[in-house]
């Protein structure tokens, strides 16, 4: 059965989105107008986790925890929304929560919510039960009273359980959603995105928002169009090939990180510390590209794995390097009508070693102090090909082309020596809140001496927990 176009189905209800005079946040929509005050507010940027809900997409029984203070009202129209009341009552509560109260795993109670939708969001998908991927699940939930070990002790309990969601409405989409002052428009695919292109003057892209809806206000006083990238079809596949993986502009991290795991498994952590399960799912690949922070996680991999992006844009489709792609302090190439549309990542040489650090004043759930990626090979002790590529180190990633040239064909000792000894000829980092000058520099001269350790011992184990 279908329902009404401007409706959100939230616990398996319809429920009719009107009258709301401000582009709010889902957040401020579950508990203001609709009394489901169980999803609590906590930071209101993305890094309690207080606010989780889940959420499932055009029917995919896929549950994805997100961040519901990170994502406004217009975005979710048309999804099927799960809070902490729709998983059990007092007469009838969920597995999970009754293990919480088994484990004692909840004491002030604030962010228990949001913990147990991380872990019904792990019990409901195909990953093992473990003390990894409890961690990872729960990295973006901050208690500070219970603590994690009885937390993580509930969720291992409950692992023979699974969320039921009794939805089985559809929901006609509507392409033109407006908010207040706000209109989401909504394209399907790549040409409907070129007809909006076409047509409309003053927009701007909105993919996953997790960084532009922190921007944004939340009462506009001038009529704003935001044209959605998250229901473009062709923005959202991943294609396997045989020397390269290519992936849609819109692909969110997770996504991203479940399937470069089996391919590239020397990438794992570094996407796992990209924020936490509710960041990753919503915020995506082109997304944090465009950001064009000099401190984004995934442009020093790109940079040394020598990734094409495809752009399209209201002339149609053209491809660049990544290494052409930044032109300053959060600048890039792209005009105002276009958009990544898809990233193509080769695949390392089988006999090159890849590496990717990054150092951050929290382990989970933090913005990189700096980062290094590292594409190498070596044969007999002698550095045959080398890629180095850092952020945090400069106003854009930099790829260190003229210092990996010095280094090929050097003995890995003398190499490493040279590089420690002349990196700050090739990167200029500036102090700030995360970190001053000499502690970049001493932190990438760290993160040196670390590669020729994991050469030296042939390490497979690359975290920088293991140091």
């Amino acid at each position: 059965m279908a329902v009404l176009e401007n409706t959100i189905l939230v616990n398996g209800k319809s429920i009719e989105v009107n009258h709301i005079q401000y582009d709010i946040t889902l957040l401020d929509w579950l508990r203001n107008y609709n009394k489901l005050t169980g999803t609590k507010e906590g930071c209101a940027e993305g890094d309690c986790g207080a606010c989780s809900v889940i959420i499932e997409e055009n029917g995919s029984g896929n549950l994805r925890p997100i961040n519901s203070c990170l994502v406004r009202l217009g975005q979710v129209m048309g999804g099927s929304i799960t809070t902490i009341e729709g998983l059990g009552s007092n007469k009838n509560p969920h597995p999970l929560q009754i293990a919480f109260t088994n484990k004692y795993a909840s004491q002030c109670g604030y962010c228990t919510p949001g913990f147990i939708m991380s872990g019904v969001s792990l019990l409901n998908s195909n990953k093992k039960i473990t003390d990894d991927s409890i961690n990872d699940a729960i990295s973006g939930n901050l208690c500070r009273c219970t603590g994690y070990s009885p937390i993580i002790k509930a969720i291992k309990s409950a692992a023979k359980y699974r969320i039921t969601q009794n939805n089985k409405q559809s929901i006609k989409k509507n392409k033109n959603i407006t908010i207040g002052n706000v209109t989401y428009l909504k394209p399907s695919n790549l040409k409907e995105l070129k007809n909006y292109l076409d047509d409309i003057k003053n927009f701007e892209f909105l993919a996953g928002g997790t960084d532009l809806n922190l921007q944004r206000p939340i009462i506009n006083q001038k009529e704003d169009k935001l044209i959605c990238l998250g229901s473009i079809v062709e923005l959202n596949k991943i294609t396997h090939l045989k020397e390269k993986i290519v992936f849609g502009g819109g692909v969110t991290i997770e996504s991203f990180l479940e399937a470069i795991r089996p391919k590239m498994p020397e990438l794992v952590e570094i996407l796992q510390r990209f924020g936490s399960p509710q960041i990753r799912n919503q915020g995506t690949i082109g997304g944090n590209l465009c950001t064009s922070s000099p401190i984004g996680d995934i442009a020093p991999i790109l940079l040394v794995l020598n990734s094409d992006l495809g752009i399209f844009g209201r002339n149609g489709f053209k491809k660049i390097n990544i290494k052409n792609f930044f032109r300053g302090y959060r600048k890039n190439v792209l005009k105002k009508d276009e958009i990544i549309s898809s990233v193509e990542i080769p695949y390392a040489n089988p006999k090159n070693k890849l590496f990717s650090w990054k150092l951050s004043k929290r382990y989970d759930q933090d913005i990189s102090t700096v980062s290094l990626a590292i594409n190498i090979q070596t044969q007999k002790n002698v550095i045959k090909e080398l890629h180095i590529a850092a952020g945090g180190v400069a106003a854009t990633p930099k790829l260190l082309n003229k210092l990996s040239e010095l280094m090929v064909e050097k003995k890995l000792d003398e190499a490493i020596k040279f590089a420690i000894d002349n990196v700050e000829k090739h990167i200029q980092p500036i102090s700030d809140l995360r970190g001053s000058r000499h502690y970049r520099l001493e932190a990438i001269k760290g993160l040196f001496r670390r590669l020729q350790i994991c050469l030296m011992q042939n390490k497979n184990s690359l975290s920088i927990m293991d140091f």
